[in-house]
């Protein structure tokens, strides 16, 4: 059978290294699949009397405070732009004040903005009417709020069927939809008790499922589980999570808690003052802050474990060798030479990873089969394997770390350089 010798030096980033063939799951996890389905343009809101003077302000470089103090107006939200994805959890965090809450509320329109747009799944929500913005609210774009917001006269069934009543559904139908969405989250035989006979986590799953049973487009979520104790906000996160990827729901989460937001979120915007600072996933905070401001998020978090293979590794160069598995190793010695690298990862014709060889176990090996100049102490790891796995595995051999899909794929390559690099920084942080 047909192997491929894959030369690579060490720690040397190599465009194009993956096979454009290669359908890997590095794709699938460093990017979100799916189009924007909610867009946000040159958003902004300032509160107070004089708007259009607070706006010339900013436009002059002035600061939320001394605008403020000169006109007495509040820069909420200044001149945000984003783009959320069907099906990804997309996280707005910021400390107390810095706009994000205001944010999700400009979303839905619950708070009018100033000036800029909000484009939902094409159309801008700016323009249309009370009751076309009656519909968004109802069938596209539902909210689920940190205080829960039930009505306490109304039973469990009652609370999640509310919406689907306003829109007109017999009762039939709508009970049957709620008692579906009672059922995702988890509460299938509460439907009868009083907000009041539950728990906290209970009402919030209940504020949950009356949000999925109108099944909107996207779900707002403004600091919904804050006002939880941290074991129900950890169960509560997990099911969020659960739902996530079971439906693909597209959700918009608003949370202050960097730990909450590292562990749902698949891209994070940080706020601060008003402004959007920095939106990525969070590796891409954790290892290219924009500023210091993103960086003290992460000062007092283990980043450690959200550190992963398929963020660190780079490619692998894609020059082959193609030859017989039983060909006499010594036979590729002289071409692993001049190549020039300093270990080669050997794949099958499938581009199933095999092992890692060097010249000198190739030269060991002499006339015995290819396979026996493999190294036996060179370990892969999946892409999901976290800085300290990959700092466990670096520190008991000598070559890059190989990285695999779940096919066994061979993805590219984690130098030791850079786990290093990394654990540095994560001390010194």
């Amino acid at each position: 059978m047909a192997q491929n010798l894959t030369f690579a030096p060490g720690g040397v980033v190599h465009p194009g290294a993956i096979n454009a063939e290669d359908t890997s799951a590095v794709a699938k996890s460093i990017a979100v699949s799916g189009t924007d389905i909610l867009s946000v343009k040159n958003l902004s809101k300032i509160f107070g009397p004089k708007p259009e003077r607070a706006a010339e302000l900013v436009k002059q470089g002035l600061g939320r405070n001394e605008i403020f103090e000169k006109t007495g107006n509040m820069v909420a939200v200044n001149d945000v732009s984003l783009s959320v994805k069907a099906g990804e959890i997309f996280v707005v965090m910021g400390l107390s004040g810095s706009g994000k809450s205001t944010l999700v509320r400009l979303l839905n329109r619950l708070i009018e903005p100033t000036s800029g747009q909000v484009v939902l799944e094409g159309h801008d929500i700016a323009p249309m009417s009370t009751s076309e913005l009656r519909e968004v609210r109802r069938k596209k774009m539902a909210m689920v709020f940190q205080s829960f917001a039930l009505l306490p006269n109304r039973t469990v069934l009652d609370n999640i069927s509310y919406g689907l009543e306003v829109a007109g559904l017999k009762k039939p139908e709508r009970y049957e939809i709620a008692r579906a969405a009672l059922t995702r989250v988890g509460l299938g035989s509460y439907e009868k008790l009083l907000p009041s006979e539950l728990s906290g986590g209970m009402q919030q799953r209940v504020g949950l499922a009356r949000a999925l049973a109108v099944n909107p487009s996207v779900l707002l979520m403004d600091e919904a589980f804050s006002a939880l104790d941290p074991l129900i906000r950890f169960e509560m996160q997990n099911e969020l999570l659960r739902l996530q990827k079971e439906e693909q729901r597209t959700i918009v989460f608003i949370s202050h808690d960097i730990e909450e937001a590292i562990k749902i979120g698949g891209r994070i915007g940080i706020m601060k003052d008003g402004c959007l600072i920095q939106v990525g996933t969070p590796a891409e905070l954790i290892q290219s802050p924009a500023d210091a401001y993103v960086r003290d998020f992460f000062r007092n978090v283990d980043v450690s474990r959200f550190l992963k293979a398929s963020t660190l590794m780079t490619g692998v160069d894609r020059r082959l060798l193609s030859c017989d598995i039983g060909t006499p190793a010594e036979r590729y010695l002289n071409q692993l030479i001049d190549s020039g690298v300093e270990c080669g990862y050997v794949c099958d014709d499938t581009g199933r990873y095999q092992g890692c060889i060097t010249s000198a176990s190739l030269h060991q090996a002499g006339t015995r089969p290819v396979r026996e100049a493999l190294l036996r102490d060179v370990n892969a790891v999946s892409l999901d394997a976290d800085l300290h796995e990959l700092a466990a595995i670096a520190l008991s051999q000598e070559h890059d770390v190989p990285v695999t899909d779940a096919a066994g794929k061979l993805a590219g390559v984690v130098s030791c350089r850079t786990i290093l690099k990394q654990v540095m920084e994560r001390r010194a942080a």
